[in-house]
């Protein structure tokens, strides 16, 4: 069939003559568009200016029941009506001619007609709907005559901006036309064309409802952040979350980058051969599957911990497959000891800088965190992908990194405030140093940072001074690493500032606290203000400990 025979009635229609009731299946993604496309229309028909002006079309089908199906063009159409809402505010004899409502969502004609904050975190559709109204609002309010806009845009809508209005002959099946309008032409996603397939085939059997709330349903547990950053190792939300599942059940191109629609054409032809219930069965199993590992702690943070050191969903997925539940984490624990590749003597020569160093320190805070066994704490994926996380010493004993003065005052500033608690030095010398570091911070200089900085170093120094900073006893993941007089300070300053951000209910790796609370220091060696020989070596210690069963055997290499 070509594009001639479907497309029977072609016309321009002015907006302000649209009219009737627009019915929106459920084949079709929900209203999606956000600042940019509500902006770019916004402002198109502003520079028109009166003049005749052809937005993209709408494609419609006649229903029985005497409702048009809107088989493409929603994104448009909601968007004018949201514009047309808004008109009505300066404009209440502006008329609004149709209406528009979604299968998957009941309620979606009327939360159209008054979109609320409340409402719209009601569901995602809401959501994009309240956030293109905003966007609208503040369109009109930036003009400065917002009612005199208002009046023109009604005027526009009534004498020269138009839709191309394309209706198709009822004979023609709407998903096959949905889909030919739609790749190559706008960007849909993988998953919105096999969600369109899916219903479609499933609507013969009366199950096209349940799979739609189905899918809504997979996609709210996917888009709990703390699921998706364990299962993706990644903090931001994306379009569509359940296109992991499709893309795992689709599988690698045989060769070369990923085609365009891959994930679709790959499903396809699976659900031509099968049918459409096979592959939803599957999708409904991966998604026990994910949900599954998440209610386990133990796998939890095992499976997560590979994750985050880059391993991929669909991999894990493999390796689960055909063994109980027992031999899957016995195949986890040999994942992590190939990632690892270290025997016990070797953790103690590991360096800053060393990419292993840093799977050590992340892996003994999950595995800290996981033999909690009486806890229902559980390590943040979320917040390991979120933040810039970086490998830091816990005392460094110089500045020699910071060149530049707003830098030397900042860890001036930060030591003079640790000197008030430091126990070990004399009172007068206390104000002293204080009074030198006062003048210092008045009119800074390398000539007059570098000497004072070695003296102050040395007194923070005492109990660690001469040892190699750079080992892996000496360094923690912390999040500081853009403020790089904090990351040069000694010991006390650090611990003042983590102990700081803890109270103030930031997030800090167990280990990390556990270390500036002096946890793996034995009592007869504490010394809360430093960092030395004794807290080196407990550290060391619990570190092996903790990553024991993931290590190789000593003669192993």
């Amino acid at each position: 069939m070509t594009d001639e025979e479907i497309m029977t009635d072609l016309r321009p229609v002015l907006v302000g003559n649209i009219a009737g009731e627009f019915f929106v299946p459920s084949y079709q993604r929900g209203y999606r568009w956000g600042r940019d496309e509500v902006v770019r229309l916004l402002n198109d028909v502003h520079e028109s200016a009166g003049k005749k002006y052809f937005l993209q079309p709408v494609v419609v089908k006649r229903r029985h029941d005497g409702k048009w199906e809107l088989v493409d063009g929603q994104q448009r159409l909601t968007t004018l009506l949201l514009i047309l809402l808004y008109i009505r505010q300066h404009l209440p004899t502006a008329t609004l001619k149709y209406e528009l409502e979604y299968e998957t969502r009941p309620a979606s004609a009327k939360y159209l007609q008054h979109p609320t904050l409340e409402e719209s975190r009601d569901n995602i559709d809401f959501f994009h709907i309240f956030g293109a109204f905003e966007c609208i609002r503040e369109w009109f309010n930036a003009r400065g005559n917002p009612t005199l806009e208002a009046i023109n845009f009604y005027k526009y809508f009534s004498e020269s901006v138009y839709v191309i209005w394309y209706e198709a002959p009822p004979k023609v099946e709407s998903t096959t036309l949905f889909t030919r309008l739609n790749i190559g032409r706008i960007p849909l996603t993988d998953a919105e064309l096999v969600k369109a397939l899916v219903l479609a085939r499933s609507r013969t059997l009366k199950r096209d409802h349940e799979i739609a709330a189905q899918w809504d349903s997979i996609e709210r547990d996917l888009r709990i952040p703390e699921v998706w950053a364990f299962v993706t190792g990644r903090s931001s939300l994306e379009a569509t979350h359940i296109t992991l599942l499709l893309d795992t059940l689709a599988g690698e191109p045989k060769s070369g980058p990923r085609p365009l629609f891959h994930t679709f054409e790959t499903l396809r032809a699976q659900i031509e051969v099968n049918d459409a219930q096979d592959l939803w069965d599957q999708v409904i199993d991966l998604h026990s599957l994910v949900m599954g590992w998440y209610d386990s702690r133990d796998l939890f943070h095992k499976i997560g911990y590979l994750i985050a050191r880059g391993r991929r969903f669909a991999d894990l997925v493999t390796l689960s497959q055909d063994c109980t539940k027992h031999e899957f984490e016995a195949r986890l624990d040999a994942r992590i000891r190939d990632d690892l590749n270290l025997r016990p003597s070797d953790i103690a020569e590991l360096r800053y800088g060393n990419r292993k160093a840093e799977a050590v320190l992340l892996l003994m805070n999950v595995e800290t965190v996981r033999r909690m066994q009486l806890s229902s704490e559980r390590f943040s994926f979320r917040e390991h992908a979120a933040r810039r996380w970086s490998i830091e010493h816990i005392h460094a004993q110089n500045a020699e990194q910071l060149n530049r003065a707003v830098q030397w005052r900042e860890w001036l500033r930060l030591h003079r405030d640790a000197l008030a608690s430091l126990p070990t030095i004399e009172e007068m010398q206390r104000a002293d140093l204080t009074t030198r570091i006062d003048a210092a911070l008045a009119n800074v200089s390398a000539e007059v940072f570098v000497p004072l900085e070695q003296e102050i170093s040395a007194l923070f120094s005492r109990a660690g001074e001469g040892e190699d900073i750079n080992v892996i006893s000496n360094l923690a993941l912390l999040s500081n690493g853009d403020n790089s007089a904090l990351s040069n300070s000694v010991f006390e300053v650090k611990r003042r500032h983590v102990l700081e951000r803890d109270r103030a209910g930031s997030y800090i790796p167990v280990c990390t606290r556990n270390v500036f609370l002096k946890y793996y220091t034995e009592a007869e060696g504490q010394q809360i203000h430093f960092w030395g020989t004794h807290d080196r070596e407990g550290y060391l210690a619990a570190m092996t400990e903790h990553i024991a069963p993931y290590l190789l055997k000593e003669d192993a290499l």
